[in-house]
Order: structure tokens, then C-alpha cells, then sequence
């Protein structure tokens, strides 16, 4: 009978791990970890991009089937929200992190009122980034005191359907010089032409407010040291790499090169900010130059 105990206990003893082979197994779990969450965050960069682009030719699409179905007139990027060119902009609105503007969080203010939306699938999503997180606290609503996301991150080039001021003036904005080109029609696009002409592009967080984003062209082409940003710089939600779709349908992410394209994101919005940073010899904006417009 003793022996019999003696040899269950010794059983139980054979089967039970000892606090080194624990620390062995725990080790080789974490080198495990270390290694696979590097090819997890890749995935999920590349899923987010993948998303981006598919988000980016949707809106792209929409965009297209307006101006075509609008004998080739292409809407306005911004239009004077106080004008009666309003309605023609392709999105009304200003997206910032004021608690009170509803802009930022209720697609019933802008999106669902843009010319595209019956283009759009009934899709709101399809209106920004996958990538940008992004949220804004709301002071009032049915969300007052809690954080949702922002509904918007793209911005159209201005130079596609330009600025429309309250006199019917067409415009960037007053920001290069009336030397370049705006398009006002598809048909207008024959240089840099459809595939090398962006429309849409993720803008930074902290730097997005109307629909549209000004690519200054001061310094193009053989003026390097002129070159500078405006207001709206591009975004950055896929590891320092933004989201273009262009003008003939096709989208790609463009990766930047230059640290001045990526500057640390100002916590809660800069959208009053400094209206022109000089960066000389960036080849990110020589990049989006080069695909905006050309001199009449």
C-alpha cells in the first residue's frame, strides 16, 4: 500500500512543470510575440490602405458621375458658403474640433446635402480615411460629452473646380497667381491630363477645415527654393504616406520623403495656423505640383 502512494506522488511529480521550464516557456512566448506583432502591424497598415483606396475611387467615382451627367461640369471645390454658388461646392461645411459644430460629427449637415451624394451608395464612410482616428467631443446633440469620430478627412484640389466667390469669380483663392490654370470641365483637363491630375486627397487632421486643399505652385518648375506649403498640407495616416485618387479614376498612396512634409500634429486642430511655411527643395511638393495644374 505505501509503495503504491510512493508511486502515484512520483507519477504526479513527472507530470508537473518546474519553475524553469515555466520561465523557458514564457520566454519563447514573448520572442514569438516579438516577432509576429511587427508582420500584425504591417497587415493592418495594409489593410487600412487598401480600405483608403477603395474609399478614395468610390468618392472618385461620384465625383465623375456628376460632372458627366452634368454636360462635363465638374463642381466647385469651394464655393463662398454665402453665396448662391453654395450648393454647387461638393461639400459645404468646415471640419474642425469646435464642440458646437455639428459639421464635424453629423453627416446630415453636409455630406448627405452635397451634389454627390446620390452618386455615393448612401455610403458616409466612403467621406475619409479608415486610418484617421480622429474624434471630436460634441457640446451639443445627441452625442453631447462623448467622443465620436470627425466624418471627413479628404479635400479636394483646388484647382479642380477652384474657389467660387460670392461676385461668380473663379479662383484659387487669390494663393499662386491668375497664371494657372482652375478646371471648370472634365473636357478642361488635357494637361498634366486625367491620369496625372489629383482630385481627392486625405488631409491632415489638424489642418483640414473647407472642402478644399491648395497645392501652392510658386516655384514650379525651375524655382526650387520658392517652394513652400499653404495652409493644407497632405495627410499622414499611412506611416508618412497619404491617400490621391486622380482624375481618370485610379487612386495610389504617395509616400513623403521630406520630414517638413510630416511635422508633429497640433493636439486639438491648427486650422487658423500660419497660411504660408516655406520649405524650399521639397520634393513632396514638387511631387503634388507636378500632378495639380499648368500655366494657361
Amino acid at each position: 500500500m505505501q509503495t503504491r502512494c510512493l508511486n502515484r506522488s512520483s507519477r504526479f511529480a513527472r507530470g508537473a512543470f518546474t519553475l524553469i521550464e515555466l520561465l523557458v516557456v514564457i520566454a519563447i512566448i514573448a520572442i514569438l510575440a516579438s516577432m509576429l506583432l511587427p508582420v500584425l502591424g504591417k497587415a493592418r497598415l495594409k489593410g487600412q490602405g487598401i480600405g483608403c483606396m477603395n474609399n478614395h475611387r468610390q468618392l472618385l467615382l461620384a465625383w465623375r458621375m456628376y460632372s458627366e451627367d452634368n454636360r462635363d461640369v465638374l463642381l466647385f471645390a469651394t464655393a463662398d458658403p454665402n453665396s448662391s454658388y453654395a450648393p454647387y461646392s461638393w461639400v459645404q461645411g468646415l471640419i474642425d474640433f469646435n464642440p458646437a459644430n455639428r459639421s464635424n460629427w453629423d453627416v446630415e449637415m453636409d455630406i448627405k446635402k452635397s451634389p454627390m451624394w446620390q452618386y455615393c451608395g448612401n455610403s458616409a464612410a466612403i467621406w475619409k480615411c479608415p486610418a484617421d482616428r480622429s474624434s471630436v467631443v460634441p457640446g451639443i446633440g445627441p452625442f453631447a460629452g462623448k467622443s465620436v469620430p470627425r466624418v471627413r478627412s479628404m479635400a479636394m484640389s483646388i484647382w479642380v473646380g477652384g474657389w467660387m466667390d460670392s461676385s461668380g469669380r473663379l479662383s484659387d483663392a487669390n494663393c499662386s497667381g491668375p497664371e494657372w490654370r482652375v478646371y471648370s470641365k472634365l473636357s478642361d483637363m488635357n494637361t498634366p491630363g486625367p491620369a496625372r491630375t489629383w482630385v481627392l486627397m486625405d488631409e491632415r487632421e489638424d489642418r483640414i477645415n473647407y472642402g478644399n486643399a491648395l497645392t501652392d505652385m510658386i516655384g514650379y518648375p525651375d524655382n526650387p527654393n520658392l517652394r513652400r506649403f499653404h495652409f493644407d498640407y497632405p495627410g499622414n495616416y499611412h506611416h508618412r504616406a497619404a491617400g490621391f485618387s486622380f482624375a481618370d479614376g485610379h487612386s495610389e498612396i504617395k509616400k513623403w520623403l521630406d520630414e517638413r512634409t510630416v511635422p508633429p500634429i497640433v493636439q486639438g486642430g491648427a486650422w487658423d495656423a500660419q497660411p504660408y511655411v516655406a520649405s524650399p527643395l521639397n520634393r513632396d511638393i514638387f511631387w503634388m505640383q507636378e500632378r495639380s495644374t499648368r500655366k494657361k
